[in-house]
C-alpha cells in the first residue's frame, strides 16, 4: 500500500476521554510504524477530545505522547538487534533490549523539544494557560 491512516485513540470507558497517552500500546504501534520503515507512509490521526479538560491541552499531550513513543523506537538499534537475531544470539538481542529500557530518552526529548523551539518538560502547559487566558476565554 502507498499509505495508510492511522487513528490512535485511548479507549476508556466513557465517549470523551480519549486522549493518548504514552501506554505500551501506543509505544508498540509506534514501534511497529519506526522498525517497519513505514514513518513516511502512515499518517497518524489522534482523538484529543476529553470533556473535563482544555481541548488544547488534550491535543498537545496526545500529539506529544505520539511523538515520544516513536522517539524511543527511533532511539533503539535496531540494525544491531538484527543482526543479534540473525547470527542466533538472543541472549544478547534480549539484554540489549532489556538495556535500552533504562536509556536517559527524556533528555533527547528535551533537546528535541528545543530544537523545534517548543517547551521541554511540563512549561508547555504555561503556554496552554495563556492561550486559553487570552483566547478561549473570549469565546463565548
Amino acid at each position: 500500500m502507498p499509505a495508510v491512516v492511522l487513528h490512535v485513540s485511548r479507549g476508556v470507558r466513557w465517549d470523551s476521554d480519549h486522549v493518548v497517552t504514552l501506554t505500551d500500546e501506543v509505544q508498540a504501534i509506534l514501534h511497529e510504524v519506526v522498525t517497519g520503515g513505514a514513518l513516511d507512509r502512515v499518517h497518524i490521526g489522534l482523538d484529543f477530545f476529553d470533556a473535563s479538560i482544555n481541548r488544547v491541552a488534550a491535543w498537545v499531550i496526545g500529539a506529544r505522547n505520539v511523538l515520544r513513543a516513536a522517539l524511543l523506537a527511533l532511539l533503539e538499534p535496531i540494525d544491531r538487534l538484527r543482526e543479534l537475531e540473525v547470527a542466533g544470539d538472543y541472549t544478547a538481542r534480549l539484554a540489549m533490549l532489556e538495556e535500552f529500557k533504562g536509556l536517559p530518552w527524556a533528555a533527547v526529548w528535551d533537546e528535541f523539544c528545543l530544537h523545534q523551539d517548543v517547551p521541554a518538560g511540563i512549561r508547555y502547559l504555561d503556554e496552554i494557560r495563556d492561550y486559553e487566558a487570552q483566547v478561549l476565554s473570549k469565546r463565548a
